[in-house]
């Protein structure tokens, strides 16, 4: 499989949450292998959309990781996020007060659109976004083949991100 950036980011991300005291649980999009989101289908929502709504729901902080695709967040990823609509339900609903950390990684220059994109749904959902936000650009070359930063200070900018939503979690 291809290296992916945003997936590196994202544990990376994930250790400085782990540092900060959370414990934390990784959901990969490609593992998940959710089926379209569809608003009419009237059948129930299989077992993989059910147990990523219910890991979601219980988790006091996200950290939301994409890859840019056209000047915008994936479409698998926001596939992923439409079906938490099914969160709408619980009490309290959706993603109410949950603090979110954001991570794009754009192959060009510019990778904050996305997180913009991600920004509007965390608002929409009633979660908390966290100021700093982490839009890594050229993020072919910004990690290893083993998906390391070549840059320490990435490194420790991610672990910063992972700390504040733990924070304040």
């Amino acid at each position: 499989a291809k290296h992916s950036s945003s997936l590196a980011a994202l544990k990376i991300a994930l250790e400085g949450a782990t540092e900060a005291g959370a414990e934390t649980g990784l959901l990969d999009i490609r593992e998940l292998s959710l089926p379209m989101y569809d608003p009419a289908a009237e059948e129930t929502p299989p077992d993989s959309v059910r147990a990523m709504c219910d890991e979601i729901y219980q988790a006091d902080g996200l950290i939301w990781s994409s890859p840019m695709y056209n000047g915008t967040i994936s479409g698998s990823f926001k596939n992923a996020l439409d079906w938490l609509k099914l969160l709408g339900d619980r009490n309290p609903p959706y993603l109410t007060d949950k603090v979110v950390g954001l991570i794009s990684t754009a192959g060009g220059m510019q990778g904050l659109q996305a997180v913009n994109t991600m920004e509007f749904v965390v608002r929409a959902l009633r979660g908390w976004a966290v100021p700093l936000v982490m839009p890594i650009a050229q993020a072919w070359k910004a990690f290893d083949k083993q998906g390391t930063p070549v840059d320490a200070q990435l490194t420790e900018q991610l672990h910063a991100l992972g700390r504040e939503v733990a924070r304040g979690s």
